[in-house]
């Protein structure tokens, strides 16, 4: 009988403990995208709770990459790293979207989205988050100069410019050189074509760069010191330094800024799909997400969230982008699967070049 009794409440207990486990949401997410002020208020509605893991896109696909997608119960990358490590490493489960509430999205970005995550008939992707990355520029320093990617290598400008080491250089680099490297996904010779020109100007304008930079706070810091006056970086970035300085402001390049979308995926192997979906049912509630806008300085996809922003942000959108500037918006498609590794050789030479 004790026996008995005590196998029984192992069991319980056992079962206590999963769900306990799935109750408990593991985010996978960007700074600024889950603030305490949201995570509170989720809790208390659903009796969930969230443990957030602060990442990038890169980190985010070699986390999952490692665990074959455990880990995690929600992540965000970007729009374009889902179908090509969702066709090489197998790291996403599909989304059920009859478990989300579909109103609550702006109707043309979530088919956007849903149609650039779709991988044998299913759906791995929907919208959160969305921007730009361009130019940040200290005007009262670097002039009118700065107007493009490539004029980060003026002369004018030298030993005061920074940016990262990553795709997004290459890409806006390549459109800036006359190229359209997302027309060449579909064929890699020309995409590594492409990527050898990039990789030229690269290493030719290495001797302007002050130091590539590897995060938003090294970054913010550089422009506000004076160290750099001419940069690569996300449209809130510049945004968020014009309330402390005025000559420093976001600028749309001449060849079109960079637009992305951070999405909500779920890991392979997550273990709590039911947090998961009301979390992303909760944020994308308009005045919610609006709070997100106020902490990550980007707006969502939420339908009407616009509404709760904050006047002074949508000005600083508007000065940033005139029609023209958004209409030569180039936004990230999926990235075929092969092309990260010419990327990455890319890269490796550029930061071994003298």
């Amino acid at each position: 009988m004790t026996k008995t009794l005590l196998t029984t409440t192992c069991l319980t207990v056992l079962a206590l403990s999963q769900t306990a486990s799935a109750d408990t949401l593991r985010l996978l997410t960007w700074g600024g995208y889950a603030p305490d002020e949201v995570i509170e208020m989720f809790e208390e509605e659903t009796g969930h709770t969230v443990e957030v893991t602060k990442s990038n896109n890169e980190e985010m696909i070699a986390k999952l990459r490692a665990t074959g997608g455990g880990g995690f119960d929600l992540a965000q990358p970007s729009q374009d790293r889902i179908m090509g490590p969702q066709m090489e490493f197998g790291i996403y489960k599909p989304i059920d979207v009859s478990k989300l509430d579909e109103s609550l999205f702006i109707p043309s970005m979530l088919k956007a989205t849903m149609g650039n995550t779709t991988v044998g008939g299913d759906v791995y992707g929907v919208p959160h988050v969305w921007g730009t990355s361009g130019l940040v520029i200290n005007t009262a320093e670097a002039g009118d100069v700065v107007k493009d990617y490539t004029d980060l290598c003026a002369p004018e400008v030298a030993g005061n410019v920074s940016y990262r080491l990553k795709r997004p250089t290459l890409i806006g680099f390549a459109f800036a050189l006359g190229e359209d490297p997302f027309a060449a996904y579909g064929d890699e010779e020309k995409y590594a074509e492409i990527m050898q020109k990039v990789e030229t100007k690269l290493t030719e304008c290495k001797s302007n760069v002050k130091t590539y930079w590897g995060g938003g706070d090294e970054l913010m810091n550089l422009l506000r010191s004076g160290e750099v006056t001419a940069s690569m970086a996300w449209d809130t970035g510049g945004w968020k330094l014009n309330d402390d300085n005025a000559d420093i402001t976001f600028v749309a390049p001449a060849s079109g800024a960079l637009g992305w979308i951070d999405t909500f995926v779920l890991p392979a192997k997550g273990q709590a799909d039911d947090a998961a979906y009301d979390w992303i049912n909760f944020v994308m509630q308009p005045e919610v997400a609006a709070k997100i806008t106020a902490s990550a300085g980007n707006f969502t996809a939420s339908a009407g969230a616009d509404q709760f922003a904050e006047d002074s942000l949508k000005a600083k959108y508007q000065a940033s982008f005139p029609q023209e500037a958004i209409d030569n918006i180039k936004w990230y498609p999926p990235v075929p699967a092969g092309l990260e590794s010419i990327e990455g050789d890319v890269l490796d030479r550029v930061q071994a070049a003298n």
